[in-house]
């Protein structure tokens, strides 16, 4: 008989149990059920709801069940449905009538609520640490990586002369952003629901300030309904994590293009890399790539936990229990990504000459020389022009700006001097882009300490 099963006169249909189980993925929050148990029970002996040396004998064989499933010795059971009931019942069978005193003044429903909030607590706490690593490897790379001048792009078509360090920094703003998003998640969702019953609370003399202490949160819910029906911290991690796939897919693409033969910008370490059954020269960024196919599945969560709320009445409905396979499968899938992203990249070999050469080619410097005409009194529309028509003359001439002869250049304009070449020169463009945020080496440098600073702080 099913601990709930006291209302009914027959056994659910075997095919009702098994649609009805979670025990196969909920078994994840095996800790957090049993954590939030010994906060109830302990909370229950203080209170004078059940005896307190009843309080304490569960909360020992508590920590005893929590020792054997680690240990494996406990095998679950499909037919108590989920990690609560198996909890419980296991319980049950060890203390008999003093186990049963566990449930008192608690749902499901709440209980449920609780494990989710702590396991999504704990996951965000370890997803922090993961972006702070990233983050780590962003920063040190940038600041290897000041001086190495590359091509800009916009439009995938290049655009101005940048750094890798600047480049790279770009990246660290994203996962930056990444990892607060992460952080006021965790602000939001601070408030435990254990003591909400299954929608009204309970007649019981809860001290539910007392639990929430003893389980790290800062206060209990305000709302019961709220308490046992709220998911928005599950919706709100898995959007975090999503943006965090969306930020690595982006850096895969990138990654993808520069390994690739026709930029040569950088050659992944062969611990980071795969081969080709049939072609042996292949050398393949499959780690990159897996990351941006990967950022999908993650997407999917998202999809899947929104519609999932979108239609669900107030309080508690079965709905809710599919919450948690896209809360699982999103957390692993970062979970995964992100560590060996981290090394992929910080074992990668940058190939400094190639990028130099792309940031040579397809006229990164035209807008320097534009600025150029301007500093010598020219509105800069009329520069504008001057300068796509000095373009237009070096693609059919096939060469580049800094290798028009200064008696060619007097053509297009007679206040261009010899000094057009040395402001026009990657050096120059590079190093002159001073504004905060820019990517000299200079301002790169300021960038790198705030950076340095920010990672101190966590």
């Amino acid at each position: 008989m099913k601990l709930w099963g006291g209302r009914f006169n027959k056994e659910t249909d075997k095919a009702v149990d098994d649609f009805n189980s979670s025990i196969s993925f909920d078994c994840k929050m095996y800790k957090e059920d049993i954590e939030g148990s010994i906060a109830h029970v302990t909370m229950l002996g203080k209170q004078g709801i059940i005896p307190m040396e009843n309080a304490e004998t569960i909360k020992k064989e508590l920590g005893n069940i929590l020792k054997d499933i680690e240990d494996g010795k406990i095998e679950f059971s499909l037919e108590a449905e989920d990690i609560h009931m198996n909890v419980e019942t296991i319980l049950i069978e060890r203390l008999e009538a003093i186990g049963k005193q566990l449930h008192t003044g608690r749902s499901r429903n709440d209980q449920v609520a609780l494990d989710v909030k702590m396991y999504t607590r704990n996951a965000i706490c370890d997803m922090k640490n993961e972006v702070k690593t990233l983050l780590s490897v962003i920063c040190k790379l940038a600041e290897e990586h000041k001086a190495t001048v590359m091509p800009g792009y916009t439009h995938l078509q290049k655009a101005q002369p940048i750094t890798l360090g600047h480049h790279l920094m770009a990246y660290f703003q994203m996962f930056r952003r990444d990892y607060e998003r992460l952080s006021d998640c965790l602000k939001r969702m601070s408030l435990s629901p254990l003591g909400s019953g299954a929608l009204a609370t309970t007649t019981y003399p809860l001290d539910r300030q007392f639990t929430a202490e003893l389980l790290g949160f800062d206060g209990p819910t305000e709302n019961s309904l709220d308490g046992v029906s709220d998911r928005d911290h599950v919706a709100e991690f898995i959007f975090d994590l999503s943006l965090v796939m969306m930020h690595l897919s982006r850096f895969s693409e990138e990654i993808i293009l520069w390994c690739s033969d026709e930029f040569s910008f950088i050659r992944l370490d062969d611990a980071y890399s795969t081969g080709s059954s049939i072609m042996p020269q292949k050398k393949n960024p499959d780690i990159a790539e897996l990351t941006r196919g990967k950022t999908g599945r993650v997407y999917g969560s998202l999809i899947t936990i929104l519609t999932i709320l979108k239609g669900i009445p107030l309080a508690y409905n079965k709905d809710m229990q599919e919450d948690k396979e896209a809360l699982f499968d999103a957390y692993d899938t970062v979970k995964m990504c992100l560590p060996i992203f981290a090394k992929m990249i910080d074992t990668m070999t940058v190939n400094h000459e190639k990028m130099r050469n792309g940031a040579k080619g397809g006229f990164t410097n035209a807008t320097d020389a534009a600025d150029y005409l301007v500093k010598k009194g020219m509105p800069f529309r009329d520069a504008h022009k001057v300068i796509g028509e000095m373009v237009s003359y070096c693609i059919g001439e096939k060469i580049a700006l800094e290798d028009i002869p200064l008696t060619k250049l007097k053509d297009f304009s007679d206040v261009i001097e010899e000094d057009y070449y040395t402001a026009i020169s990657l050096e120059t463009c590079v190093n002159e882009r001073n504004v905060y945020g820019g990517p000299s080496p200079k301002a790169l440098a300021v960038a790198i300490e705030n950076a340095k600073d920010f990672l101190n702080s966590l």
